[in-house]
């Protein structure tokens, strides 16, 4: 929800939710007033600010958003629910555990620290583990390569300021990826088996499990989409059509299956040293 924000999202089919979830997502699909895909960013953001600006600052919302982002692929419409108050009481969970009490009464005062952690306690012991997973994965400042591995350079939507839809609405500046599950799934496989052979367990490793095993929590005929977001409004239209990151990836994983160590470690290195330079802005003046 934050304005340097890529996402990592899974669109489920109507048929993975329940038969009441099924009918308010497709009476919501309907809807003329919900919040459109060009500006679905800026409103959960927006409503991100109002809350922490608040007196007391309210680090989740009170209630779970009804909204979701959707898509619509040969007339079978995928929803990926928002889920602002879970993710907002997780995203918590992790600041909290990461800051120490002095700094984090500067943030968020105690009381309202420990009656967000009950709320969250309280949702925990009443819900089954499938309530605590999330469809969208977000990521400041960067892009995790492992984000990366479940999509092919041929999936890239590229989207500049002055882009025209075929409608002729213009559409917003951005930098997105979808691919089916089922090709996610194996593009991820393949990965971990490439670098488990040819690195062993590292951190990077890890990183590739951690996605793969969040894909395999989800229907199988899901979609998987990475959206640049705001990371965009870090590169200039130069920089965006020149991040090829993906197929640069993909050539480093093909040069490891291979053995051409030295393509490999070319192709890692440009994604590498790419998004640590767009890292580092967080810490510039």
């Amino acid at each position: 929800m934050l304005p340097y924000a890529a996402y990592l999202r899974v669109y489920e089919p109507l048929a993975a939710f329940t038969p009441s979830e099924r009918l308010s997502w497709a009476a919501y699909a309907e809807a003329t007033d919900r919040p459109r895909r060009a500006s679905a960013l800026h409103a959960e953001h927006g409503e991100a600010v109002r809350r922490l600006l608040g007196v007391p600052p309210t680090p989740a919302p009170a209630q779970e958003s009804p909204n979701a982002y959707l898509r619509r692929v040969e007339e079978v419409l995928y929803v990926c629910p928002w889920q602002s108050r879970l993710r907002s009481w997780l995203a918590f969970s992790r600041f909290r555990g990461t800051t120490p009490v002095r700094l984090m009464e500067r943030f968020v005062p105690i009381s309202v620290a420990e009656q967000t952690a009950d709320d969250f306690d309280r949702f925990k012991r009443r819900s089954d583990s499938t309530a605590l997973r999330t469809n969208i994965r977000g990521s400041t400042w960067h892009i995790p390569t492992s984000w990366f591995i479940p999509f092919d350079g041929n999936e890239r939507w590229l989207v500049l300021d002055g882009d025209k839809q075929s409608e002729g609405t213009t559409t917003t500046r951005n930098l997105i990826y979808v691919t089916s599950m089922a090709h996610a799934r194996r593009r991820s496989a393949r990965a971990l088996q490439i670098i488990r052979r040819q690195v062993g367990e590292a951190s990077v490793t890890a990183e590739v499990e951690d996605v793969a095993r969040w894909l395999e929590e989800f229907h199988p005929h899901s979609l998987v989409e990475l959206d640049y977001g705001g990371i965009v409004n870090l590169m200039d239209d130069e920089t965006l059509q020149a991040d090829q990151s993906v197929a640069e990836l993909a050539a480093a994983l093909t040069g490891l299956e291979s053995g051409e160590e030295e393509l490999a470690f070319a192709m890692y290195q440009r994604v590498i040293l790419r998004w640590r330079s767009i890292q580092l802005l967080e810490s510039a003046n």
